[in-house]
């Protein structure tokens, strides 16, 4: 049944898009879910930043990409979710021509930003699990932090290529005032297909098998020694903390690639994609919930990330001695 009454966005412009008409609870049921959901994602990966950040023992080189990581996603929680929310509910673009413009930008870097950590997340933790006793002399603090800046300078230069059309035709934005669009061609669909999913996800998964094949050759070796030999207590507690971790941030990336592969693979099956469909909008926000997710699976799998949480909650972080605390203790 259709609604008699006609709402617009701008009722005094008489080119406006019309809005959906929503009940008083609708409208606060909804801002309370999607102000939540950003909420909860800027708290989590703040903890994340804080605990790096903070405690001198999380200074290490994978930490960095998880620090890179953790403020892309915090990013996805205080600027893009809010705003994505508020054009999800009101149905309208209330935020102007030129912000329209900016708009994809930030999201296509933060995307971008964040599978270029992910891709050395895995780089790092294949060279950590194959050789763990150079690992050490390999990656160092200040390799990763020159990676995570050519990451970051890449995925800008990456957005404004691909976005050209959008930032600088002002005209392809919108078909009636109070509308922000994105239309992306086929062809651009295809280069990005390649580019953000098909590349980065044969070397993940690439890198991901091989370190899978490297822990169970070591796993053997290890259960083939007798008892009788002695095994090198550091090499192999070493050994152990290394496959942990790759697991943990196996896991951090394959929910990752979860999240965003049916975006993509729809997006690309719609050939000209607008931002406007029920089914993109839902894979959409599938992948910015993915920004919330990470800091659960440290929480699952990082005893170190539940100590560090403890303090930063209870305010003793501010103590000033704490950053020096052990956080692996047993």
């Amino acid at each position: 049944m259709e609604s008699q009454d006609v709402a617009y966005c701008y009722p005094s412009h008489n080119t406006s898009c019309t809005k959906d008409v929503r009940s008083g609870s609708e409208y606060i049921f909804m801002y309370i879910i999607f102000f939540s959901l950003s909420a909860l994602t800027v708290f989590l990966n703040l903890l994340v930043i804080i605990s790096v950040s903070h405690f001198k023992q999380l200074h290490t080189p994978t930490n960095m990409l998880v620090l890179s990581l953790a403020v892309a996603d915090m990013i996805v929680g205080l600027f893009v979710m809010p705003v994505e929310g508020i054009r999800l509910i009101e149905t309208c673009w209330y935020f102007g021509e030129i912000f329209c413009s900016i708009f994809p930008l930030v999201v296509t870097t933060v995307v971008s930003g964040s599978l270029g950590n992910l891709i050395f997340i895995s780089i790092d933790r294949y060279i950590a699990v194959s050789d763990p006793l150079l690992y050490s002399t390999k990656v160092t603090i200040k390799r990763v932090i020159i990676c995570i800046s050519v990451i970051w300078l890449y995925s800008l230069i990456y957005s404004v290529a691909v976005l050209s059309n959008h930032m600088f035709y002002p005209e392809t934005r919108n078909t009636c005032y109070g509308e922000c669009l994105f239309v992306s061609n086929f062809t651009w669909a295809i280069v990005d297909l390649i580019l953000s999913l098909i590349s980065p996800c044969t070397v993940v998964i690439s890198l991901y098998l091989r370190i899978y094949c490297v822990a169970k050759y070591q796993a053997q070796v290890i259960n083939s020694i007798t008892t009788g030999v002695s095994v090198g207590g550091k090499g192999l507690t070493l050994l152990k903390s290394e496959r942990k971790a790759a697991k943990t941030l196996g896991i951090v990336v394959f929910v990752y690639l979860l999240c965003w592969i049916p975006y993509y693979i729809n997006g690309l099956s719609m050939g000209s994609v607008t931002s406007e469909s029920v089914v993109m909008t839902f894979l959409l926000w599938l992948m910015y919930m993915n920004s919330c997710m990470n800091p659960l699976i440290y929480a699952l799998f990082y005893p170190w990330f539940k100590i560090s949480t403890k303090h930063i909650i209870t305010l003793r972080i501010f103590d000033s001695s704490s950053s020096y605390c052990s956080l692996f203790t047993m």
